[in-house]
């Protein structure tokens, strides 16, 4: 076994050494792309596969006319099967899949872990055929981002390429899940912020052309939404239009806000896991017996509001619930559907499920469009406005202000419709609901987290560059520290072996008391007869500002902006000193980072 190892690496060595003497280093990378774009597709097919077989299995049998006992078990199961699989044979955290790519993208030059490349899918493949209220979207973005930054670890690329293979397998995935390439390029530079330069735009081209060509040869021409838009559009609707928008973007906010509530308090669980099962488990199946489309991604009741023409159509939506057959309950049982959503989404993946939030944006959007437009026709409130058009309009609406992209939302929804002839309207609700969002949350669900760290990647140049600088790089630990009671005499022979013109005093467990700044004590250095009388407590003051070893590289720039200092110290959670940063040092890289970025 170990002969044939060592042979098979001999082969992979010999391949590397002829890609780098006959193909240039910009078309492999276009060769790349092609891969990351054709597994992401072979990805997504195979957890969509997943999904249908086990919902198909469970639910086969289901009467549509009343509510069936067992939707009170299968999300629990599904929940515990894939927490079992997480902690014992992944062994590592594999939730909020986009805001793991960010992270690696911020912080962690783009390097993502191999077993993300297969680990998501079957995690949650397992949560959503059991009926996990989450998406597939997010497990299947991260697989591809995974494939990416594996593949470029793989043949040693440098950071800037890995993050380009990352952002190809982020758009080969939306690509290859809806058949909307454009959505996937557009998705890659507005949610994951990759730069678009000529550098860039072809590999993610070709990753999403890629993807949706095999998403075509696997599943058939079949678009994941069927829709046929009722009737044209006209001028008179822009207010309804205008409304809609203000309307999803704080449908938005109650989503952003009252998942962070959740996960807070599922977080308070985290050594627990059994409890947080009972919580979840509980949770995601009362919702989902009460209100049977809950189960699963929910896109069965999507297609359902968008093709819907008759009152009889519309009250299907209401099947396998204690609400079937009751019409008059219809605006009440969507508006519960809608509200309770999110609550369904936080008890899957806190209770130890594995999911999205892109599927529950589109789901929460369709059933808010759809809830605005009857109670407007029903109240006559204007012109009157088809519900299965201001369904497809929220599903933009709401998806643009939860993840801060308005493009994303408008393109995504007009390839997975063809409702082109909808741009204006779509332009209209997406716009007006990120302005609303935006009032509120200055970043999305998925960089929220991130940002509150101060590590989250942005298109600004200047952040951007501090973002990916490290501070630990740029710690200098070589220093000549003191005793608060050591004497003159021997300061100064200390000064004469530093470097710096400083030295830090400290106490006997390292902590930081002070500095003695060289060019302030020049009065005493040069008079022997004091050399017994000061020490170094007396010669010593404090700082201009104290760095700590968690700081974000923004509030390092502004302390020595502030304090216009050249050296500033650098403390542990301990409070001990760990270095010191340069100013001319830390610039020095900053400078060199802009060109690296810069160069296309």
């Amino acid at each position: 076994m170990e002969e044939v190892r060592q042979e098979d690496m001999g082969v992979f060595r010999r391949f590397c050494r002829w890609r780098e003497e006959n193909v240039s280093e910009r078309a492999f990378v276009l060769f790349l792309a092609f891969l990351v774009g054709l597994f992401s597709a072979v990805a997504a097919f195979v957890l969509h596969s997943v999904i249908n077989q086990i919902v198909a299995l469970l639910t086969s049998s289901f009467d549509k006319a009343n509510a069936n006992w067992l939707y009170l078990v299968y999300p629990v199961i599904g929940i515990y099967l894939t927490s079992l699989f997480v902690r014992y044979i992944v062994k590592d955290n594999i939730s909020h899949g986009i805001t793991r790519i960010l992270y690696a993208i911020s912080s962690k030059r783009s390097r993502l872990r191999g077993h993300n490349c297969w680990s998501s899918v079957v995690a949650s493949g397992i949560t959503i055929g059991f009926g996990g209220s989450v998406g597939a979207e997010a497990p299947i973005v991260l697989t591809g981002s995974a494939i990416g930054s594996n593949l470029g670890k793989l043949f040693n690329m440098d950071n800037k390429t890995l993050m380009l293979l990352v952002g190809c397998g982020a758009a080969g995935a939306i690509a290859g899940i809806f058949k909307a390439p454009i959505a996937g390029l557009v998705f890659t530079l507005e949610v994951l912020m990759i730069d678009l330069t000529m550098a860039s735009l072809l590999p993610i081209l070709i990753s999403c052309v890629t993807a949706t060509c095999f998403t075509y040869i696997f599943s058939g021409s079949t678009s994941l939404f069927i829709f046929h838009i009722d009737g044209d559009w006209p001028v008179g609707r822009v207010p309804a239009n205008i409304l809609l928008g203000v309307f999803c973007g704080l449908v938005s906010l109650y989503f952003i806000r009252t998942m962070t509530f959740c996960e807070n308090i599922f977080a308070k669980f985290k050594d627990k896991p059994y409890a947080k099962l009972a919580l979840g488990g509980t949770t995601l199946s009362l919702l989902i017996f009460l209100f049977p489309s809950l189960f699963g991604e929910g896109y069965n009741s999507i297609n359902l509001l968008l093709n819907g023409r008759t009152q009889a159509d519309w009250d299907g939506i209401m099947s396998n619930s204690l609400f079937a057959g009751e019409s008059h309950f219809l605006i009440l049982y969507v508006a519960l559907v809608m509200l309770s959503k999110v609550f369904a989404t936080s008890a899957t993946n806190g209770g130890g499920g594995c999911g999205g939030t892109f599927a529950p944006s589109l789901f929460i959007g369709c059933f808010s469009g759809f809830l605005f437009a009857r109670l407007w026709n029903i109240y006559n409130v204007g012109i009157y406005v088809p519900e299965k058009n201001f369904a497809l309009l929220g599903m933009a609406g709401v998806m643009s202000g939860v993840m801060h992209a308005p493009l994303t939302g408008i393109f995504l929804i007009a390839e997975i419709t063809g409702g082109y002839s909808m741009f204006m309207p779509l332009m209209i609700v997406s716009v007006c609901s990120y302005l609303t969002i935006y009032i509120f949350e200055p970043h999305s669900i998925y960089g929220m987290r991130l940002a509150k760290k101060g590590q989250l990647i942005t298109h600004h140049t200047d952040h951007a560059i501090l973002t990916l600088m490290s501070l630990d790089s740029v710690i200098d630990r070589n220093y000549m520290a003191v005793d608060p009671d050591l004497k003159l005499g021997a300061i100064v022979h200390k000064i004469s072996r530093s470097r710096n013109s400083f030295l830090p005093v400290l106490d006997a467990a390292g902590g930081l008391l002070g500095e003695i700044d060289i060019t302030k004590i020049r009065h005493v250095v040069f008079r022997t007869e004091l050399y017994h009388h000061f020490k170094a407590r007396q010669l010593m003051t404090q700082p201009p500002a104290i760095l700590n070893d968690d700081d974000p590289m923004t509030e390092v720039m502004k302390k020595f902006d502030n304090t216009r200092a050249d050296w500033l110290p650098v403390l542990d959670h301990e409070q001990h000193l760990k270095g010191y940063i340069s100013r001319q040092r830390m610039y020095g890289m900053y400078r060199k980072m802009v060109a690296d970025m810069s160069e296309d």
